[in-house]
């Protein structure tokens, strides 16, 4: 097949599973793909950033693989489509009808003799779509969402995951900044690297049986195992994360811990996920544990050694070029010291897009926000914090509304003398703090960030 033949494939393909055609940047993935060019080239060519180029990209690759049957990825995209020629070639004849994934293509004088046209009445295709592996269950995963710069942190998680054999991983950092995406892009560009991929995401009422329960189950359902009445006990999880290379997502991690308390302490009900955690890093096997949230247990927080199975990764706001892309989505990139309002809501995706479609909405002029140092926060954003400042203890509750009178960053001796909290909780809650993203620290000093500053003195 040549270069135009392939792309007029593909559009058909993709707009059967999307209803939209290509656009020119996601023909230009599809022809430098076909090429031979790296992302980086593609990115250099259409004057886009890399991260957008790769977000788009996996985007393409997602639509061809539910219409093609098999996963596509830009490594195999030229064999995938050589693949589905070679195994439909010898069943057509030109002029009549392909059956492709949920679509039809006509042939005429448009399409060339080496593509499939036709299939005889009632019989299948031979790339009918498969049901979906009984080794990955991914239904609660959220679709693919903005990417956003983060190259560097999804190499790391790779590299922690697939080289260093990483067991158990947080990926933490405060409501909006990113966690999520990040993972959804993780887990579609590595699940096919293990045996079992999973995503679960834990409600307000987390129940241990009902998680390790599906898990065991999805597990024997994949070997086939006989549970008849005379043998029902499924092997404990740990044993099947032995004996198999497993993913396991879980998202929202939060809802393990107590509120009103120091950051990662257990509910009552939830203890035996300690258990587990506890398991997962000190028995010997081949799976790895994501979790993700605004807390992360303590005992994982604990841990910096590099020699331990155990990583985390506290994600930061994004780069100006990266808030820029959020800025023009909302056509704000051309205005005057764009940068100074990315730093003040501190690159943090989520707060970016509420302030600018406020902007946008109201009309506000940019410029005279940015010299009067006002913080302005639309009602979704209070609401998103408020969540997160709920979870917070009365410690540090005080704390910060000590921090929220200080203009400037201080150090612990004036903390200790503008507050009347001792100084092993005011340590205490600093470190629960610093964990949940809500300060921070420069050299011995601490402040809050200036959103954070303003929601509290409204409080």
């Amino acid at each position: 097949m040549n270069l135009t033949e392939v792309l007029k494939l593909a559009e058909d393909l993709v707009f059967a599973r999307t209803g939209k055609h290509l656009n020119d940047l996601q023909e230009r993935i599809l022809r430098g793909t076909w090429e031979d060019e790296g992302y980086k080239e593609i990115a250099k060519a259409v004057n886009r950033s890399e991260d957008r180029v790769r977000e788009v990209g996996m985007e393409l690759w997602q639509a061809l693989s539910e219409e093609l049957g098999e996963d596509v990825t830009k490594s195999n995209f030229r064999s995938a489509i050589k693949r589905f020629q070679v195994s439909n070639s010898s069943n057509f004849a030109q002029g009549d009808v392909v059956a492709i994934g949920n679509f039809n293509i006509c042939g005429d004088a448009r399409y060339p003799p080496d593509l499939p046209n036709s299939h005889p009445p009632n019989q299948e295709t031979s790339n009918t779509k498969q049901p979906q592996t009984l080794h990955q269950d991914l239904s609660e995963m959220p679709e693919l969402g903005d990417f956003y710069h983060r190259t560097p942190e999804l190499d790391t998680l790779t590299t922690w995951i697939l080289q260093q054999r990483s067991r158990l991983i947080t990926l933490t950092g405060i409501s909006g900044i990113g966690k999520t995406s990040l993972a959804v892009q993780l887990v579609q560009q590595i699940k096919d690297e293990f045996e079992y991929a999973v995503w679960y995401t834990l409600d307000e009422f987390p129940s241990i049986d009902k998680f390790q329960s599906n898990l065991t189950q999805l597990f024997s359902q994949s070997e086939k195992q006989d549970l008849s009445p005379t043998n029902q006990k499924r092997l404990p999880l740990i044993k099947y994360l032995q004996n198999h290379r497993c993913l396991v997502v879980l998202d929202d991690v939060q809802n393990l811990f107590s509120r009103g308390e120091l950051a990662g302490k257990y509910k009552p009900q939830c203890e035996e996920y300690r258990s587990l955690f506890k398991q997962i890093e000190k028995l010997s096997h081949q799976s790895c544990f994501l979790l993700i949230g605004w807390e992360q247990p303590r005992e994982v927080t604990q841990v910096k050694n590099q020699n331990t199975p155990i990583r985390t990764l506290q994600l930061k706001g994004l780069d100006i070029a990266a808030g820029r892309e959020i800025l023009r989505d909302y056509g704000l990139e051309e205005i005057d010291n764009n940068e100074a309002l990315i730093h003040r809501y501190q690159g943090n995706p989520l707060w970016l897009k509420s302030v600018a479609n406020l902007i946008q909405e109201l009309g506000i002029g940019v410029t005279e926000l940015l010299l009067d140092n006002i913080i302005l926060l639309p009602e979704d954003l209070k609401d998103i914090l408020q969540q997160q400042y709920d979870r917070t203890s009365e410690l540090e509750k005080q704390v910060m509304s000590l921090l929220a009178r200080e203009n400037q960053p201080v150090n612990l001796a004036k903390l200790l003398e503008k507050g009347q909290i001792s100084s092993s909780d005011l340590l205490n809650a600093l470190q629960s703090l610093s964990r949940r993203c809500f300060i921070e620290k420069q050299e011995s000093l601490y402040t809050l960030p200036p959103v954070l500053r303003q929601y509290i003195k409204g409080l």
